[in-house]
């Protein structure tokens, strides 16, 4: 009897002994698992990094509860925005290092197989509708080739300070979190892929500048709180508010584009206008008039700045941008851009700017508009009255319209 409950013991302490070993076993198992893949090709089927044709970007605005996307796209041999009106993509190197930076992508360290881990380390989709969460989400970038096919998609994370040169990045559709030493950082910013500083004008290049200040009265076609303040390099009111709109000029970043309608694109390269009603509403929307004597106006006045070859351009501040706005107040503006030579050294220049402006109503940031058109500098000109015909930085010979009766104020279109 003693014998049979000795060895029932035995077994009892076998079992408790197997239970715990399991327990202990079960965790490495797990861990085993997690670390199956290590040192495997993220993507094993992308090769080489020219066949990539196109990259979509996708970042999530936190504040707007929002998925950004941007995808540029070679197409006819140019590398355009598709996702931003088809804008060349002045940057293509950005791509090229995207793309290199996903070849042969290795996973080095495992770090979560765990969905309630992914906020922690940013690599919850974007484009997941199903999740509630505001934050903890990273970007998406995909990669394809000329056929449409993907070679590569992931999203990326965030980047742990405590480890340089690394950020954690998921598969879409996979659980598993892994930490990677990769240089890839995609952007689906519209001003990272392009050539942001839109004049290309230094402080050091400026000669003059002229601020006409004014707001057009649609209702009764007529300019209010005209104000005209001039501003010559070292010499006529160029105190510290002229400095401060200087460098305000030579820091200009545009934020983003719109496409102007082809006919208005063409005839403002070959210098001669022939308004069309759709043209008319076009310019209207953004903000800006023509006069039936042919001045181009803006909403809110326009800044000409001068260089010291000759180059003169002309900032037309038009419409608060009101698609994509942010809830923080950020009051994007458009700008109707055109340049001009006043000294032959610069033909050349300001031909190749005015082609280019021709195509687009470009926008800049309510800070850039507020720095550009300062209500201080406007309240210190003086009230001229009316220029005739184009005001400076404007192609001669634009328009060819009958000047209205002696007198009488430039006409606006009334908005319906």
């Amino acid at each position: 009897m003693k014998s049979e409950l000795l060895k029932t013991a035995l077994f009892g302490a076998g079992a408790l002994g197997l239970v715990t070993a399991a327990a202990w076993i079960e965790p490495d198992a797990y861990k085993a698992e997690i670390f199956s893949d290590t040192g495997q090709a993220f993507f094993p089927n992308f090769r080489d990094a020219n066949a990539v044709k196109a990259i979509e970007v996708v970042d999530y605005d936190e504040a707007e509860a929002a998925a950004r996307p941007l995808k540029v796209e070679l197409k006819k041999n140019r590398w355009l925005l598709t996702s931003h009106n088809e804008y060349p993509a002045e940057t293509r190197d950005r791509l090229a290092k995207t793309a290199a930076a996903l070849l042969d992508l290795k996973k080095d360290q495992a770090v979560s197989d765990r969905p309630e881990d992914q906020a922690g380390f940013a690599v919850i989709d974007p484009l997941d509708a199903r999740n509630a969460s505001l934050t903890g989400r990273g970007k998406r970038v995909t990669l394809r080739d000329a056929q449409g096919a993907t070679l590569a998609e992931a999203i990326l994370g965030r980047a742990p300070k405590e480890k340089a040169g690394y950020r954690y990045i998921r598969l879409p559709g996979q659980k598993r979190t892994y930490l990677v030493k990769t240089e890839a950082d995609p952007s689906a910013r519209f001003e990272d892929w392009v050539e942001a500083d839109l004049l290309k004008i230094s402080y050091n290049d400026i000669a003059r500048m002229t601020l006409n200040s004014y707001q057009i009265d649609e209702a009764s076609g007529r300019l209010a709180n005209l104000r005209r303040l001039t501003m010559v390099k070292d010499k006529e009111n160029w105190d510290a508010q002229a400095k401060s709109i200087a460098y305000a000029v030579g820091s200009l970043k545009v934020a983003g584009a719109r496409p102007k309608p082809p006919v208005l694109a063409g005839q403002l390269r070959t210098g001669d206008l022939a308004l069309t009603l759709d043209m008319v509403m076009s310019l209207r929307q953004k903000g800006f008039f023509i006069t039936p004597f042919g001045q181009l106006l803006a909403n809110e006045g326009e800044l000409t700045v001068e260089t010291v070859s000759g180059l003169s351009c002309t900032l037309r501040f038009g419409e608060v941008l009101q698609e994509g706005m942010s809830s923080k107040g950020k009051e994007s503006r458009y700008v109707f851009v055109t340049a001009s030579a006043k000294a032959p050294e610069s033909e050349a220049r300001a031909k190749a700017m005015q082609s280019k402006f021709a195509d687009w109503y470009y926008v800049i940031s309510g800070t850039d508009f507020a720095r550009l058109h300062p209500q201080a500098a406007a309240a210190k000109g003086q009230p001229p009255a009316p220029p005739p015909g184009l005001p400076p930085g404007f192609p001669p010979g634009m328009m060819r319209r009958m000047p209205p009766e002696e007198g009488a104020p430039p006409p606006v279109p009334p908005a319906k």
